[in-house]
């Protein structure tokens, strides 16, 4: 009874309600108003024509369209009302500004090596477009001479997290999604007290919307209060806003500027099995060393100081690099932010799977992609590319998963693999391609994570690391169930028809 009483007293709750009494109240006046007056109800109906015309002249999606006009042809005047708050790009001028000064400074702070690009165009020019679209569009450059650790459960990266941790001499930078109380985060925050003691700079970047039920009210001001900078990404407010839309979902540690994280793991006790919510949590991160870590650090940089400039010199936070690493490939940190128009992250998934030409092999917790990522899986299968996905086989939002399972069958007609991970929920972010290039991230397969999260991800090629990462999807797939097209088809017609709507609806939920 506690717990019930807790809930319902919870932030995250009281907020919901508040978000539901302004809509009411929002259609109750446009409904009374519209009727009241008819000139009104011509204005608003006219306003509604008006938006569908630029919704479908607008450089968004198509599926994104889709589900805006049916929206607008249900409920016209509502649907017009539901748009102007959250379906326009949070694009204003101030937003603008903020990319401009993120171009300069990416290009002030991240010099890129002539030389190893021209290695890797020598090599294969193919794969050279992918590292070109990259450094053009995300401004990170390509490295030489690093050193990478796939960690292939939460437990691991833990213990490696840690240790690290213990050893930051300057400055602990840590940006995630979700913050959760219990083991995991308590560990972490001791060691992070200590060092604070030690007089090391230590920053916290969380998402509230991704804490919301998970951290109490005003919990940035007790970390502050123990030394510890932090800041919330995006602060939830009960008030319907357009910006809410665009969350933090990146989960970033550097320590020192010499050491960073980099994955699909929140801080939370699931992430490491402490508990079991969804079965047994599978996850994966990296850890790199060497000179990209510079580009991690400057994506810390750039989110720490979008808001609000508190750094006028990032140059004080790079290290000397002396690492040297026998030749090992090349990597290339990459970050996403959704108010540009470029789909960074899954523009560099399109490219990987495209240029396939023996095997794509994905990991992904949620499978709700457009007509385009839906074309180049099928299209690479019906090549002859072997063409396997990973995915949950106990889901975190059942909703959600119902739309990833309207996606199956037309894979698996095209000779897409898909498995589901029995023992519980799948929650890697990867992607290899031909034991030769790959991506380890932050971004699911989703419509939020291509369009409307900041994300981040490292794009690798012809490094050792990418045999660790095929070697333990293959390990994986002695726990999963292959899907057959009968299994995936047999779903009872009411399920059909609500999986249906809420596919058409995916783009916008």
């Amino acid at each position: 009874m506690k717990k019930i009483y807790k809930f319902l007293l919870s932030r995250g709750v009281i907020f919901g309600i508040l978000i539901l009494i302004q809509l009411g109240a929002v259609m109750g006046l446009v409904w009374g108003v519209g009727y009241a007056y008819t000139n009104t109800y011509i204005i608003l109906e006219f306003l509604s024509f008006v938006i569908a015309i630029c919704i479908i002249n607008g450089d968004r999606n198509p599926s994104y369209k889709l589900a805006w006009l049916i929206v607008m042809l249900a409920v016209p005047i509502f649907g017009s009302i539901f748009y102007l708050f959250f379906g326009i790009r949070h694009n204003n001028f101030r937003s603008k500004k903020r990319m401009q000064q993120n171009e300069t400074r990416c290009k002030e702070y991240l010099k890129i090596n002539d030389k190893i690009n021209e290695e890797v165009n020598a090599i294969d020019k193919n794969i050279y477009r992918h590292t070109k679209y990259l450094t053009q569009y995300s401004y990170h450059p390509l490295y030489k001479n690093f050193y990478t650790k796939y960690i292939e459960d939460g437990e691991k990266k833990y213990i490696e997290l840690i240790k690290e941790l213990k050893n930051a001499k300057k400055y602990i930078f840590l940006e995630y999604f979700i913050i959760a109380k219990g083991f995991m985060w308590d560990g972490i925050l001791e060691i992070l007290e200590n060092k604070v003691k030690e007089g090391i700079d230590v920053r916290i970047i969380y998402d509230d919307f991704g804490c919301l039920f998970r951290l109490p009210t005003n919990y940035d001001k007790i970390l502050k209060s123990k030394g510890i900078k932090c800041q919330l990404f995006n602060p939830v407010v009960p008030f319907i806003n357009i910006y809410m839309n665009h969350r933090d979902h990146r989960k970033l540690a550097i320590i020192d500027g010499q050491v960073a994280f980099i994955g699909g793991m929140n801080i939370a006790d699931e992430y490491m099995n402490k508990i079991h919510k969804f079965g047994h949590w599978k996850d994966c991160n990296m850890v790199v060393k060497g000179e990209c870590v510079w580009s991690i650090t400057v994506m810390f940089l750039q989110m720490w100081n979008f808001f609000t400039i508190h750094d006028n010199d990032w140059s004080i936070f790079k290290p000397e690099y002396s690492y040297q690493e026998a030749h090992d490939g090349y990597i290339q940190p990459f970050g996403d932010i959704p108010i540009d128009k470029e789909t960074i992250t899954k523009n560099a998934y399109k490219n990987l799977i495209t240029s396939a030409k023996r095997y794509v092999y994905i990991e992904t917790p949620y499978l709700i992609i457009d007509n385009e990522m839906i074309e180049s899986l099928t299209l690479a299968a019906k090549s002859g590319i072997d063409v396997r996905i990973i995915c949950p086989g106990i889901p975190d939002k059942k909703s959600i998963y119902l739309v990833s399972k309207a996606f199956f069958p037309k894979l698996i007609e095209a000779g897409v693999k898909i498995y589901i991970y029995t023992p519980g929920f799948m929650h890697s972010k990867l992607i290899v391609v031909d034991d030769e290039v790959g991506i380890l991230g932050t971004a699911n397969m989703d419509y939020r994570s291509f369009y409307l999260h900041f994300e981040a991800g490292l794009w690798i090629y012809k490094s050792k690391v990418l045999l660790d990462i095929k070697e333990d999807f293959l390990n994986t797939l002695k726990c999963c169930e292959q899907l057959s097209l009968v299994k995936a088809k047999n779903i009872n017609i009411v399920t059909k028809i609500f999986q249906g709507i809420l596919r058409i609806f995916s783009p916008i939920m």
